[in-house]
């Protein structure tokens, strides 16, 4: 999506990607510095690490204790400064409002993860003022360290950890549950029936429907997958990086054609 951004927008960049052990990441950072990279992507394993790695973290960075996008820029004595960022609780919040039509604010959301992308996800979730949140995750230790966050951070929202006895408005899967074929559901559908929610959205892209949408489906959800995720934080990583609007039907249009072959 950002290589056909680039070339829409005729920028003379490119998009690379590199794969590189958690215990180099240090020695990538500095040496994307030293080779004059605009800026970086960091997926999983990196974003956790990345926040003591950088020399300045934007607002959104300390916001949700995570850096996904960081954006060398020019310092003294020619040398630049590594900025983190955080472009994925934007991009969820984006979708959720694109995909579903959904307005956070007063609503009740079962949450299934407590790994990085499921802390996100529940900090900004409770930053857009729902009113109750239910987390579930297989290690309780992660899903109550999450909890007592949210509760010190935003007491106006209501946090529970476990399953839900009343319906909810959303539930949202932050595991990776789902990406294989024969992956057992993220949700306990003894503790949780999916009759009792309005709306499922899963964070996975990739299959297109993954086993608890396509239940989800069944069950009369509106339903939706995490593509549109992906795009909104990538096109903020793009606006951060070239300072320009991102061309967002030309990045989803590449999003869909090299994902899903359409």
């Amino acid at each position: 999506m950002h290589n056909a951004a680039f070339a829409a927008l005729g920028l003379n960049w490119r998009y690379l990607a590199f794969e590189v052990d958690p215990r180099n990441l240090r020695a990538a950072i500095d040496g994307a510095r030293a080779m004059n990279f605009a800026g970086l992507n960091l997926t999983v394993p990196h974003k956790l690490l990345a926040v003591d790695l950088v020399d300045e973290l934007d607002i959104s960075a300390k916001t949700w204790g995570a850096v996904n996008t960081i954006k060398f820029v020019p310092a003294s004595a020619g040398k630049t400064r590594a900025v983190g960022f955080n472009t994925d609780a934007e991009g969820l919040a984006r979708s959720l409002t694109e995909d579903l039509q959904l307005d956070l604010r007063g609503k009740k959301v079962l949450l299934l993860g407590a790994g990085g992308a499921g802390r996100t996800a529940a900090l900004k979730l409770a930053d857009a003022a729902v009113a109750e949140l239910f987390l579930v995750n297989r290690t309780l230790g992660k899903v109550a360290a999450i909890a007592a966050e949210i509760r010190q951070r935003y007491p106006a929202v209501q946090v529970t950890v476990g399953y839900p006895a009343v319906g909810v408005d959303l539930v949202l899967n932050a595991t990776s549950l789902g990406l294989k074929a024969d992956d057992a559901s993220p949700l306990g559908e003894k503790q949780f029936s999916l009759n009792r929610a309005a709306a499922v959205y899963d964070l996975i892209y990739q299959p297109a429907e993954t086993k608890l949408l396509a239940a989800a489906k069944t069950a009369g959800c509106q339903t939706a997958n995490g593509l549109g995720m992906l795009l909104h934080q990538g096109a903020k990583a793009f606006e951060i990086w070239t300072g320009q609007a991102p061309p967002l039907a030309v990045m989803r249009r590449a999003l869909e054609e090299t994902i899903y072959g359409v």
